[in-house]
């Protein structure tokens, strides 16, 4: 069977770090309340001169020379965002160009919120096992810190900037093993940015709104649900999985998925202390930095999974 492999990796975080201790001098809160609740001790926020596809151009970068390629080289693009430059061209596109990529192959950006780098992996899959596209980079960047109220306590202190990339290639044997994706819209009140332009003026809150306790139920269920699914498909037990790598959005809903698998918690990548939630660039920046740091070696099964706003979940098992 046709297949494709992860090449390379990268991350990029912005410069600021915004600590739970200074965020506690512009909010109601504490470092004790943020750690212990969702396991964050910091956040990275971006300059007000820095774009996503900047914060993506880094990630990028990085990625593609990992790989052993040249920008010039990538065929496909697919970036993961709910924080765009602009409502169009996407980010994609623009991202295309700041790598100095002309004439090249598609370019797209995927809007599944929290989940969108499982999406976009999975669609990049598709298309480099196919042979549709010659190989692939995949991203996902966010600026959350420009959709938060920074009055609001039970959002605010949750998320930061960042951005992660991978870059694929064809594969005689799988690297991706299997993928699986899903939504209910009926969800979307629970999470979501309710506002939108209309004839040249934001109507309705262009801010980020959670019910926090409904999105941790529906998170730890549909997480579990979606890693076994994939685990059935890959005929694979729960005890060979090496390393889960979910979305970065807090440690209890961690901690939840991985008791619902029966796995140790020493098998969970861990990064959200480091930078918050960063939506669709949480994963790939926890991928990076399990591979740069050795823990994924060559043989190991890992499994990736992200739910978000929509709702979206989904899950891409990979053996390294």
């Amino acid at each position: 069977m046709p297949a494709s492999r992860i090449a390379g990796t990268g991350r990029y975080l912005p410069a600021e770090v915004l600590t739970n201790e200074a965020l506690a001098r512009r909010v109601d809160t504490s470092d004790e309340w943020i750690r212990t609740r969702t396991g964050i001790l910091q956040r990275h926020i971006a300059a007000a001169d820095e774009a996503t596809s900047d914060l993506a151009l880094h990630a990028s970068r990085e990625a593609i020379a990992a790989a052993g390629m040249q920008p010039s080289d990538i065929d496909l693009i697919v970036l993961a965002t709910a924080t765009p430059d602009m409502i169009f061209p996407s980010t994609a596109c623009i991202l295309q160009d700041k790598l100095g990529i002309r004439n090249g192959g598609a370019a797209l950006d995927v809007g599944a919120v929290c989940s969108g780098f499982v999406y976009a992996l999975a669609i990049a899959d598709k298309m480099v096992a196919s042979g549709a596209a010659r190989n692939a980079l995949v991203v996902g960047a966010e600026i959350y810190s420009r959709i938060l109220d920074w009055n609001d306590r039970g959002t605010c202190v949750l998320f930061g900037d960042g951005a992660g990339a991978v870059v694929l290639l064809p594969s005689d044997a799988p690297g991706i093993v299997t993928s699986h994706l899903h939504a209910d819209g009926s969800h979307r009140g629970i999470l979501c940015v309710p506002g939108h332009v209309h004839n040249g003026q934001v109507t309705g809150t262009p801010y980020l709104h959670m019910d926090g306790s409904a999105v941790f139920k529906f998170a730890v269920k549909v997480l579990a649900d979606v890693a076994h699914e994939a685990l059935a498909a890959a005929d694979l037990p729960a005890e060979r999985i090496d390393w889960v790598i979910p979305h970065q959005a807090n440690i209890r809903i961690m901690d939840a998925t991985m008791k619902k698998l029966y796995l140790p918690h020493e098998r969970l990548v861990v990064t959200v202390d480091l930078h918050g939630n960063t939506s669709a660039a949480s994963i790939p920046m926890a991928l990076d930095v399990a591979v740069r740091d050795g823990r994924i070696r060559k043989g190991q099964h890992v499994m990736m999974l992200g739910v978000g706003g929509g709702f979206t979940w989904g899950s891409v098992l990979v053996k390294w």
